[in-house]
Order: C-alpha cells, then structure tokens, then sequence
C-alpha cells in the first residue's frame, strides 16, 4: 500500500510516527538525490555529508512538515539551500578532481576500446560544458534533465521565478550546444 501512496502522504504519515513511510520515501528518492548532489559539488565525500545532512534535516521537520509543494521539491529545496550555504561559505568554485582521468580510465570496458573511448569522450566532454556553465544555470539544467523537475518545481527549489528558470535554462542548453558542437 505505501509503494502506491503519494510521497506527500508518506512524509505526513511519517510525522504521525510511521516509520516504514519513511523508508519508502528514503527508497524513493535516495539515488535520485546523491546523484544530484554529487553532480552539484563533483566530490563524493562532500556529497555523502550533504545527503546525510539533508535527510537529517526532513528527519527534524518531520512534525512540522506541511505539504504546500511536493515532497520532492521540498526535498531538493533542502538540498539547495544546503548546496548554496556551501558555496557562500567557500566563496568559489571548486576544480575538477585532478585524477578524474586517471579514475575513469581505470573502470572495466565492456565494449570495444575504441567504443568506449569515443562514449568516455563525449561523456568527459558533456561533464566539461556542464562544469563551465555559471552555477545557477547548471543547478537548473541538472534539476530539469536529470530529476526531471518542472520549470515551477525549479523555481520554488532555486527560489526564482518561472521565467528565470526558464532563461537560465535556454542560455545553458545554447551553451552546452555550442560547446559541444563538433
């Protein structure tokens, strides 16, 4: 039964004390938000602590929680705000790892390596456009894409407006195509 309740009723269900509703949202939404946060801040032990601290937080609000947006969209919303807490605090943007390279080359191939040097390629080259990008408009497009959130999702998560969403979106995928033109 709770595989087919909303999340917003699990969240609710779990703020009156039922634990297995937690556990289905957890299951629900876990890899979806490591990915984002490990594509955020392309650390993974940072992403680790970022994830644990957001569940943390929906663990807190739990009886307090109200659901005026959808779970995930609040959900994501913690995770912004925890993400852009960061950032102010650093003051800048992290660089890639240096042995990325390195690291990618030592996973198993299954394909042919020639295949597979042109898919890490044009990956390696997707995640170097994605990084160039200014931080609101690779937020934008990771959220769009990759969690598939809607332009009004990613308004209430960035605390923007629809149509700057939707500018930030245009000027990153104009980007994106004109980077990775061949």
């Amino acid at each position: 039964m709770q595989e087919e309740s909303t999340d917003e009723a699990l969240m609710l269900a779990y703020g009156a004390g039922d634990v297995g509703a937690f556990q289905t949202l957890y299951a629900r939404h876990r890899g979806p938000l490591f990915r984002h946060l490990t594509r955020q801040l392309r650390d993974a032990a940072l992403a680790e602590e970022f994830f644990q601290d957001t569940w943390q937080r929906v663990i807190t609000a739990r009886e307090r929680y109200r659901p005026e947006a959808k779970f995930a969209t609040w959900l994501y919303q913690i995770a912004h705000n925890r993400v852009a807490d960061h950032w102010r605090a650093k003051q800048h943007r992290p660089d890639a790892p240096g042995d990325a390279t390195e690291l990618a080359e030592r996973l198993p191939d299954p394909d042919s390596p020639e295949r597979s040097l042109s898919a890490f390629e044009e990956r390696r080259r997707l995640q170097l456009a994605l990084e160039e990008l200014p931080e609101d408009q690779r937020e934008v497009v990771l959220l769009r894409l990759e969690q598939e959130l809607s332009l009004e999702e990613i308004g209430e998560i960035t605390g923007v407006g629809r149509e700057t969403v939707k500018s930030r979106l245009r000027y990153a995928m104009d980007k994106l195509r004109a980077r990775l033109r061949p």
